[in-house]
């Protein structure tokens, strides 16, 4: 269900993003306002763009959020505070606990979080040999390293 709600949520963002773009052109007289010069095939352009738009928007959740997994060794425990911190420095907020004892983490800043249609959610759970951060692929990679970096030592503090 969550997948099918994202890519509903994109297919509407980049609609809209859409209509915005060819009505300031039409408005400023860049395109004709007649839908039939403004496109090649006239309304069946509109509806094959569309048809486009939801095929993106299906594909989109598949390959915009992932899972990826930070090393660790000894209790996870002590640990929490430190993956706190990088969250924080990050731009994150706590959020909530989840089922299994981990933690949820969401945008501190309204405007990235409205950017992302409220998808903004990483998910930081304790699993064997370290963690395991859920989310937006294009975040996970910062947030990961971050956290990497407070709760291991590499020798260079």
């Amino acid at each position: 269900m969550t997948y099918l709600r994202r890519a509903v949520k994109y297919f509407i963002q980049i609609t809209i993003i859409f209509v915005l773009i060819i009505g300031i052109l039409m408005l400023s007289g860049m395109v004709s306002k007649d839908v039939a010069v403004a496109f090649r095939s006239g309304w069946k352009s509109i509806w094959m763009i569309l048809g486009l738009f939801a095929a993106m928007s299906l594909a989109y959740p598949f390959f915009g959020y992932g899972k990826r997994k930070v090393h660790a060794n000894g209790d996870p425990a002590p640990m929490w505070e430190k993956i706190d911190e990088a969250m924080e420095a990050r731009g994150y907020v706590f959020s909530g606990n989840t089922e299994n004892g981990g933690r949820k983490y969401h945008l501190a800043s309204p405007v990235n979080r409205v950017s992302r249609l409220w998808e903004d959610t990483l998910t930081v759970e304790s699993v064997l040999g370290g963690f395991e951060i859920e989310g937006l692929v294009r975040d996970l990679s910062r947030v990961v390293m971050t956290i990497d970096r407070k709760i291991n030592d590499y020798g260079d503090r």
